[in-house]
């Protein structure tokens, strides 16, 4: 007996689970879980997650990929939590940090090994669109009415460019260091 969560050799669905790992269906599903987590905030969190759900489905192997989205996906989180404690983020409510966001680091994992893999190995590259992008994205998002900033604006897009041009490029690092095929192909199979 199988469990629904469980690494599976032999796919029910094969052709989902290839597509899943092609990375042209990765962005198309992670930007949707963008515009539902970023534009529908609260509203749709039961769709992001159960379009998360539909990745860790999809994939080939769950375990590992949990422990990706646990890790990768985690730092995403702690980073934020800290930006919004001292105040660079101000969410509705007063919320530290936000359902809707947690699930878009969640699906900002799922990205480097897929649809954003180009980056892993140009580290100079990842600073730039960590730079760049990311605070490129919360500016979008405060336009959107999902973040506001607490500092002056070109303080925040500083800080966040300062932070992500160091973080992206790690995030890849881990992404590489654990869960890359090629690392994973040179060590003993990781279990489950």
């Amino acid at each position: 007996m199988t469990t629904p969560l469980a690494d599976s050799a032999a796919a029910p669905l094969p052709f989902a689970r290839q597509l899943s790992e092609k990375a042209w269906f990765n962005a198309l599903w992670f930007q949707s879980t963008w515009f539902c987590t970023v534009l529908g905030r609260d509203d749709l969190l039961a769709v992001s997650l159960g379009l998360i759900g539909l990745h860790l489905l999809l994939v080939p192997r769950r375990r590992l990929e949990m422990r990706q989205l646990a890790l990768l996906g985690g730092i995403g989180i702690a980073v934020d939590t800290g930006l919004s404690l001292i105040g660079v983020f101000q969410f509705q409510g007063g919320i530290l940090m936000p359902g809707w966001l947690c699930c878009l680091w969640l699906a900002f994992a799922t990205t480097p090994g897929r649809s954003l893999a180009f980056l892993g190995a140009r580290p100079w590259l990842a600073a730039l669109a960590g730079a760049l992008v990311v605070p490129f994205n919360y500016y979008a998002g405060s336009r959107l009415g999902a973040v506001e900033f607490g500092w002056p604006l070109w303080q925040s897009l500083l800080i966040m460019a300062l932070v992500w041009s160091i973080l992206l490029p790690a995030l890849y690092y881990l992404y590489r260091r654990f869960f890359s095929p090629m690392e994973l192909e040179s060590h003993d199979p990781l279990p489950g």
